[in-house]
């Protein structure tokens, strides 16, 4: 059974989802005109929009940052150096491809997730690819099974990994024991879950912003303790990225295919683009009336 897992994940992990997430990033890229980078200039009056809270949903700012809350955590840390590990400095730079491409796939699937979306016998909205696997392609067994799928996902694997990591660097810089770690852990988890969605929404659009300013402020503070070693490192990034490191060495095809496989899959652990996690979050947003005109016309 392991190997047979192990062949499995070879195949999918390895090459046929980089494949279909650079297809679909591209696609997307090209169907939306490039919506990642027209609209950045709309991003600071979306931002002020998204505060407004909406009719029988939550607010776009809090589900935006319940999905930060997963794509800020262990993939942007352990999932980074994991990847150079594997696929060496040169992963980093298809990491950044692979995020700027990503964009586009995330923002169709969350819209996807805006269109299809019902309301629950709460009064809340509710969906995801599990609706318009269901709705848009009339294919209940398929919404069926991925909801099978994410249960397992973020049930058993996705928690593990984030505790997993806290718990070893936890061990490692202050020699906390990781039964401690694991069972603080799950009790917090447990208080925010007791509360429903609105009361992780809540927690989150309080606590996210400040964790992503932790992190960017840390991120610039070694950016620039190290200033000096910025444009050699990005050099080493880039040459690596395309195999100039290796030439010399006849190593060029696998090195370069190294880092492009272990890029691609350390992007997508990190922010989930193409997962079909976060329309889960993105369906609980009310929506604008853009949205709920563009819902009518598909019903």
């Amino acid at each position: 059974m392991p190997d047979f897992l192990s062949f499995i994940s070879e195949i999918l992990w390895g090459s046929v989802m980089i494949y279909l997430l650079l297809g679909c990033g591209i696609w997307f890229t090209w169907r939306t005109g490039y919506i990642q980078f027209r609209y950045i200039r709309q991003f600071s009056k979306s931002l002020k929009r998204s505060l407004k809270p909406g009719e029988g949903g939550l607010t776009s700012f809090q589900v935006l940052c319940i999905s930060l809350a997963a794509r800020v955590g262990s993939g942007n840390l352990a999932g980074v150096a994991l990847a150079i590990t594997v696929g060496g400095p040169g992963a980093v730079f298809w990491m950044w491809v692979a995020a700027i491409i990503g964009m586009a796939s995330s923002f169709a699937e969350c819209s996807l997730a805006q269109l299809y979306k019902e309301r629950d016998a709460n009064g809340q909205f509710r969906g995801g690819p599990a609706w318009y696997m269901t709705r848009g392609l009339g294919m209940r067994w398929m919404g069926v099974l991925f909801s099978l799928f994410l249960l397992l996902a973020y049930g058993l694997i996705f928690n593990t990994v984030q505790a997993n990591s806290m718990a070893h660097a936890l061990n490692y810089a202050f020699d906390i024991p990781f039964n401690f770690t694991g069972v603080v852990v799950a009790f917090f988890a447990l208080l925010v879950m007791m509360r429903g969605m609105k009361g992780v929404a809540r927690l989150s659009q309080w606590l996210v912003p400040l964790m992503g300013l932790v992190w960017v402020v840390t991120c610039l503070l070694i950016s620039l303790w190290h200033i000096g070693e910025m444009p050699d490192i990005i050099n080493m990034i880039i040459r690596s990225a395309f195999g100039l490191q290796e030439a010399a060495a006849g190593a060029v095809g696998y090195s370069v295919s190294q880092a492009i496989t272990s890029g691609f899959q350390r992007s997508m652990f990190s922010n989930e683009a193409g997962m079909g996690s976060t329309p889960n979050a993105a369906a609980a947003a009310a929506s604008f009336p853009l949205i709920r005109r563009r819902r009518a016309s598909y019903k």
